[in-house]
């Protein structure tokens, strides 16, 4: 397994994280348990979940999984860096969702008790809350990290000068502030190479793309369609059409290194700058030692070339679209 380190942090992560989305809606807990054991014995000690995975609005089932395998023993927490979010509603009632301070407090006692421990380590924001001013909640942050119940603090779906007013913000309370971004990027989706990634480079976060194959249209999808394995989902239906030559091509093209179309993409990914880990949700234990395959290939130029052919990229703005 490889490491690195979180952004500008001294904590070291594995070059892959288990994304845990898929656990209780797709995956019983005793397989996503089987998972989560299969990625400690091949070195992966960073999981990512959040407290409004699961499928039911406010159990938190995803989180309760985790909590259950933890409590397992074996140096199951001890070994993993674990991340969870903060954001999404789980309730009907005011309060109940976004980052004012209460919701904070309140969401963070409860992934504690669910997660069956007593801190989180990355403790993200699901998405901006635009309602709630940054002082606000760097404060409620801060409180944490002095409690000891977070060490340190990223976001999830952040434009670029969102993560710069985060920054500027903590900046002037004397707060570490962000030191993640999970951000949606994959080589059909790459807009976060305006702004986002260039600005996580300036202050040091580290970026976590997730839905790296971009819910599945990068793993084979064509040659899994010619082989009647694989139905793409209602959403994905436009995508693969709008892009299906391009996406004949790249499978062509990951035919010729020898590899399967998800590890070129997941090595494309390890290969961007910034980029910390691709975050990886497996439904299966097939698809993790899949995944795993990506962390033996690397591209040479050449290839990377060839990638930014079939799915052009982006400059930094403003270069990007002036002069």
């Amino acid at each position: 397994m490889e490491y690195t380190r979180l952004g500008r942090t001294g904590l070291t992560v594995s070059r892959l994280c288990l994304g845990t989305m898929n656990f209780g809606p797709h995956t019983p807990e005793a397989d996503a348990h089987r998972i989560m054991d299969t990625a400690h014995e091949q070195g992966v000690n960073f999981f990512d979940t959040a407290n409004v995975y699961g499928g039911v609005r406010g159990e938190g089932l995803t989180e309760q999984i985790i909590g259950n395998w933890f409590a397992q023993g074996g140096g199951r927490r001890e070994k993993t860096v674990l991340a969870t979010k903060v954001y999404g509603a789980t309730g009907d009632w005011p309060n109940q969702g976004k980052l004012s301070a209460l919701a904070i407090r309140r969401e963070v006692e409860a992934s504690l008790r669910r997660l069956q421990t007593d801190h989180i380590d990355l403790y993200q924001m699901h998405h901006v809350d635009r309602d709630t001013p940054w002082d606000e909640i760097w404060q409620a942050m801060e409180l944490l990290v002095a409690q000891g119940k977070v060490l340190y603090v990223g976001s999830s779906n952040f434009a670029g000068w969102h993560l710069t007013q985060a920054q500027e913000t903590a900046r002037a309370r004397h707060f570490l502030g962000l030191v993640s971004e999970q951000s949606y990027y994959n080589l059909l989706r790459r807009a976060v190479e305006l702004e986002v990634l260039p600005a996580a480079e300036h202050y040091g976060i580290g970026v976590l793309p997730w839905s790296p194959l971009c819910g599945g249209l990068l793993g084979g999808v064509l040659r899994k369609e010619r082989e009647g394995v694989r139905r793409v989902g209602e959403r994905a239906v436009d995508t693969l059409e709008k892009h299906r030559d391009q996406l004949a091509a790249y499978e062509e093209f990951a035919a010729e290194l020898g590899r399967e179309p998800g590890e070129v993409a997941l090595a494309w990914l390890l290969s961007r700058p910034a980029v910390t880990a691709p975050i990886v949700g497996p439904r299966t234990l097939e698809q993790l030692q899949g995944a795993l395959g990506a962390l033996d290939l690397t591209l040479d130029q050449k290839s990377l070339d060839r990638l930014d052919e079939i799915f052009p990229g982006h400059r930094p703005a403003p270069e990007d679209y002036a002069w």
